[in-house]
């Protein structure tokens, strides 16, 4: 509707959510090219290893989540397991066409961090344009000023480079190696802090 009243670029529109929304984004993006790029952020990627998974801020276990409140697939995985494979995006990964942001933080104690690695490592294995963000100690949202600062330079870098035709930044060229994230960080936020 937006894009026949002539507001938007429809070759440049790009989406975000986050938690319930990043599932959501994650999914979606399995199911449409409508969008040029997208970000999901803490997303369930495979409903079948987070089903019986555990909630470790609260301690529950996750699976009244699936059956009754935000899926809401009504029945368990073991009643019905072709309803979470349908609504898991891991399953779907070879019809992507978006490139996809991703960030989730070891420290998430809503949503297993793994599920950002199923995902990620499912499009990287279909071939497809994905980064993973992932900041230590960080919980479910991020907390620290320096982590979130990081992560909206680079959130805004990524969305630039797809919507709007900038150059796609270093770390997105080259890749960041696991066991070097932290010392890219601090180099990164310097070198920004510098150009500000």
């Amino acid at each position: 509707m937006v894009v026949g009243q002539g507001y938007i670029d429809e070759k440049a529109i790009g989406i975000q959510g986050h938690s319930w929304g990043g599932y959501q984004i994650a999914y979606m993006v399995t199911q449409t090219t409508r969008f040029r790029a997208a970000e999901a952020g803490a997303p369930v990627g495979n409903m079948t290893s987070a089903y019986s998974g555990i909630r470790w801020g609260s301690g529950m276990p996750r699976q009244f989540q699936y059956e009754k409140t935000q899926s809401r697939i009504g029945l368990p995985l073991f009643a019905n397991p072709e309803r979470y494979l349908q609504n898991s995006p891991i399953f779907f990964a070879e019809r992507v066409k978006t490139p996809l942001l991703i960030l989730h933080n070891d420290g998430d104690d809503a949503v297993p961090w793994y599920q950002g690695i199923e995902l990620y490592l499912a499009l990287r294995r279909n071939n497809r344009e994905a980064y993973l963000l992932n900041y230590n100690g960080e919980p479910h949202g991020i907390r620290k000023r320096v982590n979130q600062k990081d992560y909206t330079v680079r959130m805004q870098q990524f969305f630039d480079h797809h919507l709007k035709g900038a150059p796609a930044a270093e770390w997105m060229e080259k890749g960041v190696p696991f066991l070097e994230r932290e010392i890219e960080k601090e180099r990164f936020n310097k070198v920004y802090t510098d150009q500000r």
